[in-house]
């Protein structure tokens, strides 16, 4: 029997079989959405393009969310600054001209849509403070930062879902700096020494922070080496995106699994390289679901495929390659 809080629970992410991880090549939003679209028809996502310049890189396009911060782009990088500056300005502009195409593109798509977004450790990790120290070494810069970025994320969203009315939005958090953070690897402003490692539990209750305060559901994707799965699951993702070939803690992927978290596995390369039959990539995601010990009927409905991590760094044809190849070897994963 139906209640009246069954009825106000939202509906549960519908994850489709394929989608791509966030960037593209090129310069141009309407031919990028275009591709996304025609390649990924079951889970398309709203495309980065970093090679478009200074804002549009992970950094700047996220910092162009932030509510009451600002940036600007100096010789060492992006910069937490009194008064946003052209830089911010570009970003901000890149990030209009994407909803525009957003618009003219997709206005009818239904189903399963994704944006992107540097992660509150990424973003800690790679602006500056004015004083010339990483915001991520002060837990009050942390702190605005996180807040900042679920207001802006979350207007994001609203932005996207008015262009797109039959879109159902998954926001992913891109957090490869977060393996950096957990064990001291991230170098000082000065480069010659290294930042004290954060402790884990601090990380985990900071994001967690973010990913429950935004809307729908939240992705946590990290295509680094030692990625924290369980500490991402932890934080409450409801996906976690990675590259197959860097897990090693498959008992972390297991307890995911378990808990109804989503898989969008990295199966091919993000940049050029000679692509296998759609099938072998199939088989070899069905092998390592048979080592993980879950049932084969339980593949399709608990995994996307999807490059192993953004495309900016491979060619126009490669790029558009790669989505198909993920599209086709999802076929493969089905029951005959």
């Amino acid at each position: 029997m139906s209640t009246e809080n069954d009825d106000q629970r939202p509906a549960p992410t519908a994850w489709g079989p394929a989608s791509g991880v966030g960037s593209l090549p090129g310069t141009d939003p309407a031919e990028a959405l275009r591709t996304v679209v025609g390649e990924l028809p079951g889970f398309a996502h709203l495309p980065e393009l970093p090679g478009r310049g200074a804002g549009a890189d992970l950094l700047g396009r996220s910092a162009a969310l932030l509510v009451d911060l600002s940036v600007d782009l100096t010789p060492a990088g992006w910069r937490l600054v009194p008064r946003a500056g052209i830089d911010q300005q570009r970003a901000e502009e890149f990030l209009a001209r994407d909803l525009d195409a957003l618009h003219e593109v997709a206005g009818d798509w239904t189903g399963p849509f994704k944006v992107q977004a540097a992660g509150p450790w990424t973003l800690a990790a790679g602006l500056e403070r004015t004083r010339g120290d990483r915001a991520v070494t002060d837990p009050g810069a942390r702190r605005d930062l996180g807040q900042s970025l679920v207001e802006g994320l979350t207007a994001h969203i609203a932005e996207v879902q008015a262009r797109v009315p039959g879109a159902q939005v998954v926001v992913q958090l891109d957090e490869p700096s977060v393996p950096a953070v957990l064990i001291g690897g991230l170098p000082t402003a000065s480069g010659f020494g290294k930042l004290a490692a954060v402790p884990e539990d601090v990380v985990e209750q900071e994001l967690a922070s973010v990913a429950g305060a935004l809307p729908g559901t939240v992705v946590v994707h990290c295509c680094a080496r030692r990625m924290p799965l369980g500490l991402f699951r932890a934080a409450g993702a409801g996906g976690l995106s990675f590259d197959l070939g860097l897990v090693q803690d498959l008992d972390a992927v297991g307890e995911a699994v378990d808990a109804g978290v989503h898989l969008l596995v990295g199966v091919v390369p993000g940049t050029d390289a000679p692509l296998p039959a759609a099938k072998a990539t199939a088989s070899r995601v069905q092998a390592w679901w048979r080592e993980l010990g879950f049932a084969a009927e339980q593949l399709p409905g608990a995994i996307t495929l999807t490059p192993s991590c953004g495309l900016a760094g491979a060619t126009p044809a490669y790029a558009r390659d790669a989505m198909r190849h993920v599209r086709e070897a999802a076929k493969y994963l089905l029951p005959e």
